[in-house]
């Protein structure tokens, strides 16, 4: 069974910064697409980052320049380091990874249980 364990929300202030981790077991994260993904209060969810199985990776204009999404192979886990947070990126945050999907959508396999990331003015 493929699962995603996410850690590191929490509550900090504005221009503060986090790094969320997403640990995965059941397959190597080496052979995925992982993604990032948050869902705000009174919100739909929306993209933060994206990672191909070649490292590419993607941003929307709203966290780019401010989120780095990377992976460790070794101990098959997922980070987001976010910087520079504003009050508007409070939300519930998930990591999601799928074996052939890699796009903006939300229709990856497995998901986490998700992070809660709350900032303050």
């Amino acid at each position: 069974e493929v699962q995603l364990v996410e850690s590191g929300g929490g509550s900090v202030q504005a221009g503060g910064s986090l790094r969320l981790s997403c640990a995965a077991s059941g397959i190597s994260i080496s052979g995925l697409c992982m993604a990032g993904f948050r869902q705000g209060p009174g919100k739909e969810r929306e993209w933060v980052a994206i990672i191909t199985t070649v490292d590419t990776t993607w941003y929307p204009d709203s966290v780019k320049g401010r989120f780095t999404i990377s992976k460790d192979s070794a101990k098959n886990t997922l980070y987001l380091q976010m910087n520079g947070l504003k009050p508007e990126d409070t939300a519930i945050y998930y990591c999601a990874a799928d074996r052939f999907y890699c796009a903006y959508g939300d229709k990856y396999e497995t998901w986490g249980q998700g992070t809660r990331v709350t900032i303050s003015s």
